[in-house]
């Protein structure tokens, strides 16, 4: 069974992660999550995700004798904020996730982001400037930019676009 890597940054859609990790079960994934620690403070419930993917959802690195994840197959950045977008594509490495997210970059992990910005963020040029960069990087990019307050968000086009053979997402 593939493993995929679901990281959940704090945005108002993180609530429904859950619903990705049923749907990418559902494709036959082993799904491990690892989420900021602003994501597992104000929208996740980390008991649900847990018992839902049988396993440890991450904040933090490991312990030393605690157990590494498995390798990924493939990872999903969902729903992906603007902080974590641009010190992603920076280089920054100040948080658990921004370093492995570094890590899987350099190993050629496919790697899909779905930003959840609205638009008044998204109409800074640094944003547009972390997408190129992150899209030169080798990253799949689904975004659609939302009004302020929220909007819909793609987690079937992120799903289908690590599926193998797909490629309905850009």
């Amino acid at each position: 069974m593939p493993t995929l890597y679901l990281i959940i940054c704090a945005a108002g859609t993180a609530n429904r992660a859950v619903d990705m990790v049923r749907s990418a079960q559902a494709e036959g994934w082993s799904v491990h999550c690892i989420a900021t620690p602003a994501a597992v403070e104000h929208f996740l419930d980390i008991l649900e995700l847990e018992a839902t993917t049988g396993h440890e959802v991450r904040t933090a690195h490991r312990n030393p004798g605690d157990p590494p994840l498995p390798p990924a197959d493939a990872v999903i950045v969902a729903p992906a904020t603007y902080n974590t977008i641009n010190k992603w594509a920076a280089g920054i490495g100040d948080t658990y996730v921004l370093i492995k997210l570094a890590e899987l970059t350099g190993l050629g992990v496919p790697i899909v982001t779905v930003p959840y910005v609205n638009s008044v963020l998204a109409a800074n040029r640094v944003f547009h400037r972390s997408l190129a960069e992150l899209r030169e990087s080798g990253i799949r990019v689904c975004y659609e930019p939302h009004p302020p307050g929220g909007g819909a968000f793609p987690w079937d086009a992120a799903l289908a676009a690590v599926q193998p053979g797909r490629s309905d997402a850009g």
